[in-house]
């Protein structure tokens, strides 16, 4: 089962950073599934930062960006992956 937890509003290609809109609680450890026109891939977080630093947890309403294992684009959907 997924819920939704927000959309990519950035990606950094040359360092492979995706910046995410939150609307859902997204912790470190998560399982996410990116899902766009082309994009499909599912992956655990291994890192998240607001403006540069490090965080465990994020809330809604909070920009985070996070270390993505594929190239995404800007308006793909950030599912969490709730086993």
């Amino acid at each position: 089962m997924e819920k939704s937890i927000g959309t990519i509003t950035h990606y950094f290609s040359h360092l492979g950073v995706a910046v995410m809109d939150v609307t859902s609680e997204l912790r470190v450890g998560d399982e996410i599934h990116i899902l766009g026109h082309i994009t499909d891939f599912t992956q655990r977080i291994a890192s998240m930062e607001i403006e540069h630093k490090k965080v465990e947890v994020v809330g809604p309403g909070t920009e985070v960006a996070l270390k993505v294992e594929e190239y995404v684009r800007k308006g793909d959907d950030v599912f969490k992956v709730i086993e």
